[in-house]
């Protein structure tokens, strides 16, 4: 039987998992029962090769073929958010507060679509494949954390996808180059001297030299940065004051840096310290920055792996099952998984007209995909699996 013809087969199963999934989500590095009904689902499709991760939870099920050859791993994130869902589906999150408003749920329901298919077709496979559930990728810290507990070290080629609802559903996109900005976090702390409202020369307003600080820093991406590199420095947080009528002796600053230049993104932190403390010292006051490095950029740079990928989307679905889709500043810590052997990342369609939610963007509310692409991602993922172990 085709890969297609299994897909649609195990068409109701991996609906029925996406569903399960989405009702019971948890956050990160709080993935525990759904560590445990994944390896569940695993040993039923028959796959008893499971390994699991010291102080994360998450696993990684390992299906041999047939035949010797190389190693490829599948890779599905599986955490949730803390969203008050308000989609109003009949299988709606069960725990309030919580929601896969990402779409980790249809990952995992598109990774135990492909294991099926893949189980099915064991004694044609030249070489291993991995499913790899892994945890924690929306703080960033999962992928490097199976990474460093040895996940990656047999594997010739990465794959990974993204349920994505400026796609529309059932199309697909597979194409070269960047594809997702790194990702790295800063915490300005701005000190001054506070004193009362009315008199302000007696103090030094931590909530002014904020200010400057705000204007000073877009001015990296507006003043040094190549204006043809891309980069953003956004300032999500700012927390000050105690009242009205006191002036400011603190201020709390709290940021993301996000780019595709490898070089430029080792610049920047330096280039925050010292605008920060320049700035603040003209409004005599301190800034101190605490800079945390999160994940690298998703770029496709291996062509032959892209071509694989995309030829898997053409022979099921045809040319008309590809699109194209610009390269996007959010971030996704499979770039850790790229690090170690050559890779692809794609984005599966889920926007829809006739299903409303499916229009939101990932991690809003109302989020939800259109499912009958489902077992499209389940297919292109076997498709590329089974592709690149048997290429001569």
């Amino acid at each position: 039987m085709l890969i297609k013809e299994l897909s649609e087969k195990y068409n109701e199963y991996i609906i029925d998992r996406r569903r399960y999934y989405h009702q019971y989500p948890e956050l990160t590095l709080q993935e525990i029962e759904t560590t445990k009904s994944i390896i569940k689902d695993l040993k039923e499709i028959g796959i008893e090769d499971i390994k699991t991760f010291k102080d994360f939870y998450g696993c990684v099920g390992i299906l041999k073929g047939g035949k010797p050859g190389k190693t490829v791993l599948l890779r599905a994130d599986i955490d949730a958010l803390p969203v008050l869902e308000k989609t109003g589906l009949p299988f709606a999150s069960k725990i309030e507060g919580k929601m896969h408003a990402c779409g980790h749920d249809n990952h995992i329901a598109m990774l135990l679509g492909a294991a099926k298919i893949l189980f099915d077709m064991k004694d044609e496979i030249a070489g291993t494949v991995k499913f790899l559930f892994q945890p924690a990728e929306e703080l960033a810290v999962g992928a490097k954390a199976v990474v460093e507990q040895g996940v990656m070290d047999d594997v010739d080629a990465c794959y990974g996808i993204h349920i994505w609802s400026m796609v529309d559903s059932p199309k697909i996109n597979m194409e070269i180059g960047e594809r997702m900005a790194s990702c790295d976090n800063f915490k300005i702390t701005i000190k001054g001297f506070g004193s009362h409202g009315s008199a302000p020369h007696l103090g030094h307003d931590a909530i002014v030299a904020a200010s400057g600080v705000i204007m000073g820093l877009q001015t990296i991406v507006s003043r040094i940065n190549n204006p043809l590199n891309a980069a953003v420095i956004t300032i999500g947080v700012v927390d000050a004051g105690q009242r009205f009528n006191i002036i400011a002796d603190k201020a709390v600053l709290e940021g993301t840096v996000r780019t595709f230049n490898k070089k430029f993104r080792m610049e920047i932190e330096g280039l925050i310290r010292q605008i920060s403390n320049d700035i603040a010292a003209g409004y005599q006051c301190t800034a101190e920055t605490e800079y945390s490095y999160l994940t690298g950029a998703v770029i496709n740079e291996d062509q032959h792996l892209v071509d694989i990928a995309q030829n898997a989307v053409k022979k099921l679905y045809g040319e008309d099952g590809l699109t194209e889709l610009e390269k996007m500043t959010g971030s996704e810590d499979f770039a850790y998984l790229m690090e170690k052997a050559p890779g692809v990342y794609g984005f599966i369609g889920a926007r829809n007209p006739a299903i409303p939610g499916s229009e939101k963007s990932n991690h809003h509310e109302c989020f939800t995909v259109d499912e009958e692409a489902l077992r499209r991602g389940a297919a292109v993922a076997a498709q590329f699996a089974f592709d690149f172990l048997t290429e001569k």
